[in-house]
């Protein structure tokens, strides 16, 4: 499901004209995008799968609502090149990362040190921003209930890379571009 809202409503506190967003920007912007009650309750919802929402970010930066499934996930991945922000409008999100920084090219399998892994529990209300090449998984865990969040990436997505993981180790599997998911 694929969609374009304008998230006007939400007041902005943009970057100066012709600046850059930081990653304290786009958290500002889906903080206050996620606390738009109307917006929020506007995405439709699928029982079976991830639906969302292209929304108006700041200056010049790539923004979406989404809806989580129960039981439904990402899988490992990251987003190339660009600086990001999610935050958790309701429900309950999970986030399994990785504190360290992967090589960008030229590999396909990778053995992770010990003590990379990181986790956190994101309830409505708690988000976070991170920065390039960061490499992560988020899940809605619940079995019963549907989570909303809000995420922001500066400059827009130019791929994301899918990976699979099996204990320590990480396989590159694929390479998607923005035209393959929206």
């Amino acid at each position: 499901m694929s969609a374009s809202l304008s998230s006007s409503s939400v007041s902005s506190s943009a970057p100066a004209p012709g600046a850059a967003p930081t990653q304290a920007d786009l958290l500002d912007f889906v903080r206050r995008t996620a606390a738009d009650a109307e917006l929020i309750a506007s995405l439709p919802l699928d029982p079976e799968g991830r639906t969302w929402v292209r929304l108006d970010g700041p200056a010049g930066s790539e923004a979406w609502l989404i809806g989580w499934p129960p039981g439904s996930g990402t899988g490992w991945h990251d987003h190339a090149e660009s600086v990001g922000a999610f935050l958790t409008a309701t429900g309950e999100l999970k986030e399994y990362s990785l504190a360290t920084r992967l090589p960008t090219d030229g590999w396909k399998t990778l053995e992770l040190s010990e003590g990379v892994d990181r986790e956190r529990r994101l309830p409505a209300g708690k988000g976070r921003s991170f920065g390039r090449d960061h490499v992560h998984e988020v899940l809605n865990e619940s079995a019963e209930h549907h989570a909303v969040s809000v995420h922001a990436y500066y400059p827009p997505l130019p791929r994301i890379r899918r990976y699979s993981r099996t204990g320590q180790v990480l396989r590159l599997e694929q390479v998607e571009r923005p035209e393959d998911w929206q």
